[in-house]
């Protein structure tokens, strides 16, 4: 009997240690999971704390940039206010002064068109009186709203004279008819040669030579033809505007020629102006 209740005693306790150790097995392991499981909440909070901080600073910092910039508008508001009526005043005068410059434009416009339909008349007027002419002695052009009538040298001269020539006298006849009908306009006879020298008694170099020509057409225009003086001025070039080189027979006779160089009155240019302006301002 003993030994029957010695060995239940001993069943018991060897049963009862066997489930303690299993137990305390899974305990262990829920155990080290739960840790686990605490260790990556830690790690989480950690990192939303540190974000935290970080997003709190970044909001400060930009309600502090808030606050000084409503600061420096409640500042400022007082001076737009004051500003306001003054800029109305300078975008007004504004205004105004391009009314002004567009009005001046339209009217320097309008003074350079009416010159230039009076340059344009001046050409077609030339061209019909001297349609007759060969174009290699004479040619008539238009450059930056200046006429320019060129007359060949054997044309006009005979080689090295200052002589005019009987046919010279019938170009300069029909080119003093248009200009006298032209009173808007003067005009500047150019005397040139070429590069070969000249020396006799009654000239001493180019300059001599194509200034003396320049004055005999001048003369002519004035005393037979009655072209007021006022309106001329003669001029010798010289050798030193050349059209065409001077190393051929061809380009020296090219260079050998008197212009006519007919000008607008600048004072009545200007004065086409100034009366534009006037009429501007009396209809405003």
């Amino acid at each position: 009997m003993n030994r029957v209740f010695l060995f239940s005693v001993l069943s018991v306790l060897m049963f009862t240690s066997c489930v303690s150790k299993k137990k305390y097995a899974e305990l262990e392991d829920k155990q080290k999971e739960t840790q686990d499981l605490l260790n990556t909440a830690t790690v989480k909070l950690n990192s939303c704390l540190e974000e935290k901080e970080t997003r709190v600073s970044y909001l400060e910092d930009q309600v502090n940039t808030l606050k000084k910039t409503n600061n420096a508008l409640l500042t400022n508001q007082g001076d737009l206010a004051t500003l306001s009526k003054k800029g109305a005043e300078n975008l007004e005068r504004s205004l105004e002064s391009i009314k002004e410059k567009d009005l001046q434009i339209k009217t320097m416009r309008d003074a350079i068109n009416k010159k230039d339909s009076v340059t344009l008349a001046l050409v077609t007027s030339l061209k019909g009186a001297l349609g007759n002419i060969n174009d290699e002695d004479i040619e008539i052009n238009v450059e930056k709203g200046v006429v320019f009538v060129s007359i060949s040298d054997k044309l006009l001269f005979r080689s090295g004279s200052y002589q005019v020539s009987n046919r010279a006298r019938e170009v300069l006849g029909k080119v003093a008819k248009v200009v006298k009908n032209k009173p808007d306009f003067e005009f500047m006879v150019e005397g040139h040669t070429d590069t070969d020298p000249i020396k006799t008694e009654c000239i001493q170099d180019n300059w001599d030579l194509s200034t003396k020509r320049a004055t005999s057409i001048v003369r002519i225009l004035q005393n037979e033809f009655g072209v007021d003086p006022a309106r001329m001025t003669a001029a010798g070039r010289s050798q030193y505007i050349p059209v065409s080189s001077n190393d051929s027979a061809d380009g020296k006779a090219a260079n050998r020629r008197t212009r006519i160089v007919v000008l607008p009155k600048l004072d009545q240019f200007y004065n086409m102006i100034e009366e534009g302006m006037k009429e501007a301002s009396n209809k405003k």
